[in-house]
């Protein structure tokens, strides 16, 4: 469904790139390849070899780069770049990334994709000892943390600051003559290295690597830090303590179609998603639709299985303006049909199967029904290919409360009942692992379920459920 009018919202996204002439440029186009992953903000920090130049915006990529401005950092031989969502509250220019800082020993640069769970305890300590905070961002927690490690060695530092860090995160770090890459011991979030010519690449997602013309290489793992200079890349461990738990949702409906994540292409694991949903909940209907543009592939696979023709039920208006990309519930409802339309044609007279990812709120959902309904749909079936998602995501994803979830308050017939559909289906947790590729055995390997099952892959503190900014 669409992000900015339902309130899942991924955080943001990060690529950068070493030894390259057009450094600057190649983050712009990779950046650009990312900004599903945040709308908010954006931003690019460069080196020549001798300092860090930054540049950054409220806005798209192309908005905050627009009248030549990533001409003042060409020059530079290396770059990392951001693209943010900001949740409501947490917005602002000092919060855009990459977060720039200086000091006598030297130019430092971060950008962070995730959350850190134990931001506030970090945060209050640090303060405790003198440290002042320019951001609200938990981001700024690793700059201190750096800092005040009492390690000469940057690499050393760097490690023994991040074994104090719980939660998700994936950090580019950057001074003038290295770049740093850094992926939390449960990897939570996706980041992959990539080569183009004699430089090397890293990025949020494998699609930014086909835009800019690089090779992919393989995925960070977790626990790991990667130095890359000129003399090359140097591996190593800063934690050893290794879960797997990659976000199912990124598989679900963050990431794009285009991108492979531990190996599995995404759209394949969604079009299986949308087979095993149809294996666990076959329904009689006319044709399947699904909401653009994440649930797609899965009303694909629905269809595929089923034999029920798969139709353009449902157009996605792309010439709203960022208007409409806003994390605030007023504007979610307004933005629905501004975003969204039935196609008469298509549905009129027809039992309608409406396949989306998941629910939150209901209130899109609920709205689509409708609209279907208005448009001539004699009845209207929704399949979820996604377990209900019942419980806060603290690792980067703007759902914090269990208030705001209509699958913690209510069970799937009153959330049937809710949005007016005919029948309502959520795939299985069993379904959701098969259809991804990481079949359950006993054993849960290599995803995170924690918004299906609120079993938590780290600890989870007393304030992390407080409203809070995220990365």
């Amino acid at each position: 469904m669409l992000a900015e009018l339902k309130g899942l919202n991924e955080e943001c996204g990060v690529f950068g790139v070493w030894g390259h002439t057009e450094a600057a440029q190649i983050t712009y186009y990779g950046l650009h390849s990312l900004q599903h992953r945040g709308q908010e903000g954006a931003g690019i920090v460069t080196t020549n070899g001798e300092k860090l130049t930054g540049a950054k915006g409220l806005g798209l990529i192309s908005e905050v780069f627009a009248n030549g401005r990533l001409h003042d950092l060409s020059d530079g031989k290396s770059a990392i770049g951001h693209v943010r969502y900001a949740t409501a509250g947490g917005g602002g220019y000092e919060n855009v990334q990459p977060l720039l800082f200086n000091s006598h020993s030297g130019g430092l640069a971060l950008a962070h994709n995730g959350n850190l769970v134990n931001a506030t305890q970090l945060k209050h300590q640090l303060e405790s000892q003198g440290s002042i905070f320019q951001t609200t961002s938990d981001t700024e927690v690793l700059a201190h943390l750096i800092r005040r490690s009492g390690y000469k060695d940057l690499k050393e530092a760097v490690k023994n600051a991040l074994t104090m860090l719980k939660g998700a995160y994936a950090f580019l770090i950057m001074t003038e003559n290295e770049m740093m890459v850094a992926l939390d011991p449960n990897g939570l979030r996706p980041l992959s290295i990539g080569v183009l010519g004699d430089a090397y690449v890293v990025a949020s997602e494998t699609c930014a690597f086909d835009v800019v013309g690089a090779r992919y290489e393989r995925d960070v793992q977790p626990g790991e830090l990667l130095i890359i200079n000129d003399e090359g890349i140097h591996s190593e461990r800063f934690s050893m303590n290794i879960n797997r738990a990659i976000c199912s949702m990124e598989y679900i409906y963050f990431s794009r179609p285009d991108s492979n994540i531990d190996g599995i292409n995404v759209h394949t694991a969604r079009k299986n998603l949308g087979k095993r949903l149809a294996v666990e909940s076959e329904v009689d209907a006319d044709v399947v639709t699904g909401v653009p543009d994440s649930s797609i592939s899965a009303a694909i696979g629905f269809a595929e299985l089923t034999g029920i023709p798969y139709e353009l039920g449902l157009i996605k208006n792309r010439y709203v303006g960022r208007t409409f990309i806003q994390p605030s519930q007023s504007l979610r409802e307004q933005g629905v049909k501004m975003k969204l339309s039935a196609v008469r044609g298509v549905v009129e007279g027809k039992r309608v199967v409406m396949v989306d990812d998941s629910i939150v709120r209901g209130t899109t959902s609920r709205r689509i029904v409708n609209m279907l309904r208005e448009a001539g749909a004699t009845e209207v079936h929704v399949r979820i290919s996604s377990p209900p998602i019942a419980n806060p995501c603290f690792y980067g994803i703007d759902t914090s409360t269990h208030e705001e979830l209509i699958a913690s308050n209510h069970s799937v017939e009153e959330i049937r009942q809710i949005i007016g559909a005919d029948s309502l289906a959520f795939l299985s947790v069993e379904g959701l692992l098969e259809g991804i590729g990481r079949p359950y055995e006993g054993e849960l390997k290599g995803q995170c379920l924690a918004c299906f099952t609120g079993r938590y892959p780290t600890e989870i503190y007393a304030d992390t459920v407080m409203p809070h900014e995220k990365a």
